[in-house]
């Protein structure tokens, strides 16, 4: 499993993870979209935001191994803002590789990316 260094490993001064320390002996957590509904809670939302933006910073355009990024955190924004950059998929690897859909973001996220590039 490759780890990402550099990475933020949660969102500061929650309990939200952003990546895990090792692999899951008993298997992969498998990726799958969760449904954002509009009625979720504020700390949700940031914590979805600031995920999204350290994959930009970190990544940016550019596919990007799945690694020791969370499953959960992924999982949240998978099949929209962030989709697979391979055919075939496989969605319980660490070796999967995946990609932000920029046109996602602009729309779900906006000014998130632009903020950046400013």
């Amino acid at each position: 499993m490759l780890k990402h260094r550099g990475f933020p490993s949660r969102l500061p001064g929650t309990d939200f993870q952003f990546t895990i320390r090792r692999g899951n002996p008993r298997g992969v957590t498998p990726l799958q979209r969760r449904e954002r509904y509009a009625d979720r809670r504020p700390p949700d939302r940031r914590a979805d935001e600031a995920f999204l933006r350290a994959l930009w910073e970190h990544f940016g355009e550019e596919p990007f191994e799945r690694g020791n990024l969370d499953a959960g955190r992924l999982s949240w924004l998978f099949g929209r803002e962030v989709i697979p950059a391979e055919d075939p998929f496989d969605p319980a690897s660490y070796d999967a590789l995946l990609m932000i859909d920029t046109r996602a973001v602009r729309a779900a996220f906006p000014g998130l990316m632009d903020e950046d590039s400013a």
